[in-house]
């Protein structure tokens, strides 16, 4: 087992490894395990992240350009973070959103776009660095999105997006972790009993 600060770290420096090449290959891959594990076409709302380029993070891209030209009625949804550096709030994503680069040089939509609820979700795409066979997880350690995932419904499938495959356990996961019910992997998806 190995502890979240461990883990945070050693995934991060094997992601910042890979070669943007083998990233772009990687993310292809996740959206097809996407495509064919889920009823995509029935949800009526996703959110899910756009990627921080220089953190190697999987590119959602083209899903994204994918989902927009595929499925006319899901509404898509990204995360901004407020001002107060600790929540978030989530608006529409559409061809026409412009979109402007935060602090981290995460693209984010204008305040004037559409804002969406938490409870509108189908589906949530959850960014992370590490998981394991348990359904936990690691992400930067702000917090921001196991206070999101409790304000969506209790129904809304909260789906891990991970370029490597998972640890076995974390050490330190705890109660007030929020708990994924997949987690998507280039090689394959992971399904989590809760």
């Amino acid at each position: 087992m190995i502890n979240k600060a461990d883990l945070r770290r050693t995934a991060l420096a094997r992601r910042l490894a890979l070669p943007e090449t083998e990233v772009a290959r990687r993310s292809a891959a996740l959206w097809l395990q996407l495509l064919a594990g889920f009823p995509v076409a029935q949800w009526r709302g996703l959110h899910l992240f756009l990627p921080i380029a220089r953190q190697h993070e999987p590119d959602t891209w083209p899903l994204i350009r994918q989902l927009w030209a595929d499925f006319l009625a899901l509404q898509l949804a990204v995360p901004v973070v407020q001002s107060d550096g600790r929540t978030l709030r989530h608006y529409a994503l559409t061809p026409e959103t412009p979109l402007t680069p935060n602090r981290w040089g995460i693209p984010e939509p204008a305040a004037d776009a559409p804002e969406v609820a938490p409870t509108a979700f189908d589906a949530v795409l959850v960014p992370l660095l590490a998981f394991d066979e348990t359904g936990h997880r690691v992400g930067y350690g702000k917090g921001f999105y196991d206070q999101f995932l409790r304000e969506c419904r209790s129904d809304t499938l909260r789906i891990g997006i991970s370029l490597e495959p998972p640890v076995p356990r974390i050490a330190d996961a705890w109660a007030g972790d929020v708990r994924l019910h997949a987690c998507l992997t280039p090689e394959r998806l992971w399904r989590f009993g809760q």
